[in-house]
C-alpha cells in the first residue's frame, strides 16, 4: 500500500524505528480531505497558524485571526480565509504566489485542547473573483468585513491534501479574558510598538 508522507518523512521514521507507528497514524488519523468532524472544528476556530516558504524553500509562519469561521469551508476539500491591510510585507502571500504549498495548525487552547493540521496548495485570489467560487457560503461576504468593517484585500483559497489531528497531551488548556481587539489600527501602541527594540 501507498502511504502518504515525503521520502524525508521515511527516511526519518527509518532512522529513529518508526515506520510501524506511522503506518498506523497514516491509516487510522489522515485523510485528504476535511470530514464533518474536521469541518465542524474549522468552524468555530478563531486562529490559525500558516506555514509557507518561497521558491527557495525560505520559509515563513504567521498567525490569523478572526471571529468563529473566519476560515470558511467551502467543501470538503476547499477552506478559504480573508487578507486584510497588515505591515505591507504581504511574507505569506509572496510566498504562496513562488510556491503554492502551504501547512495550517487550527489549535483549541480552550475546551478540546485538539489541534488540526490541514497541509495543501492555495491560490491567491482578488475578492471580485473570489465571489465567483462555487459552494460560495453566504456568510463570506459577511466574513470579508469582520475586522472594523474593513473589506478583505484577497482570499487565500485552499485545496486540501492533508488532514489530521495534532494530539492534545501538549496543548495547554488556557482561559480567555476580554481583550478589546482594535482591528485594522495603525495606532503604534495597540499594535505594540517597538516592543523588541529595533527601531532605534
Amino acid at each position: 500500500m501507498t502511504w502518504p508522507g515525503s521520502t524525508g518523512e521515511r527516511r526519518a521514521q527509518e532512522r529513529f524505528g518508526t515506520p510501524g507507528r506511522a503506518e498506523t497514524f497514516y491509516a487510522n488519523q489522515m485523510l485528504n480531505h476535511l470530514n464533518q468532524p474536521m469541518q465542524d472544528f474549522i468552524a468555530r476556530m478563531e486562529m490559525v497558524f500558516i506555514a509557507t516558504a518561497d521558491a527557495k524553500g525560505e520559509c515563513d509562519c504567521s498567525f490569523r485571526a478572526g471571529a468563529p469561521g473566519f476560515v470558511q469551508v467551502l467543501d470538503e476539500r476547499t477552506l478559504a480565509y480573508p487578507e486584510y491591510r497588515g505591515n505591507g510585507v504581504l511574507a505569506s502571500v509572496g510566498n504562496i504566489l513562488d510556491n503554492p504549498h502551504v501547512g495550517l495548525i487550527f489549535l483549541d487552547y480552550y475546551q478540546t485542547t485538539v489541534g488540526l493540521h490541514v497541509n495543501g496548495t492555495a491560490r491567491v485570489l482578488d475578492p471580485t473573483a473570489a465571489a465567483n467560487l462555487p459552494n460560495l457560503p453566504p456568510s463570506m461576504t459577511e466574513a470579508s468585513q469582520i475586522k472594523g468593517g474593513r473589506r478583505a484585500e484577497a482570499w487565500i483559497i485552499i485545496g486540501v491534501e492533508e488532514a489530521y489531528i495534532h494530539c492534545s497531551k501538549h496543548v495547554p488548556l488556557l482561559q480567555r479574558l476580554d481583550k478589546q481587539i482594535a482591528w485594522g489600527t495603525d495606532d503604534e501602541r495597540l499594535k505594540g510598538g517597538n516592543f523588541f527594540k529595533v527601531k532605534p
